[in-house]
């Protein structure tokens, strides 16, 4: 499953393990419990580069990321 960057307005940024139809719910923060909002990006460039040419590592398009042993990205 991808994981999926979250923002607690109390205790900063988390990520979490979710379906991809939960993606856009809320979470709960998991050092408060707090509701917290998915942190969403701009739409990924054509080819997953940046303007300067730079891919980021382990950043997928749809704003997940990946953990190691993942297939997808090899």
């Amino acid at each position: 499953m991808p994981v999926y960057d979250y923002e607690c307005a109390d205790c900063g940024a988390f990520e979490a393990v979710r379906r991809i139809a939960e993606r856009d719910d809320p979470a709960a923060c998991p050092h408060c419990g707090a509701t917290a909002a998915r942190v969403t990006i701009g739409a990924p460039s054509v080819g997953g580069a940046s303007s300067s040419g730079d891919v980021a590592e382990g950043a997928g398009s749809y704003g997940m990321s990946h953990r190691g042993g993942c297939f997808c990205c090899r």
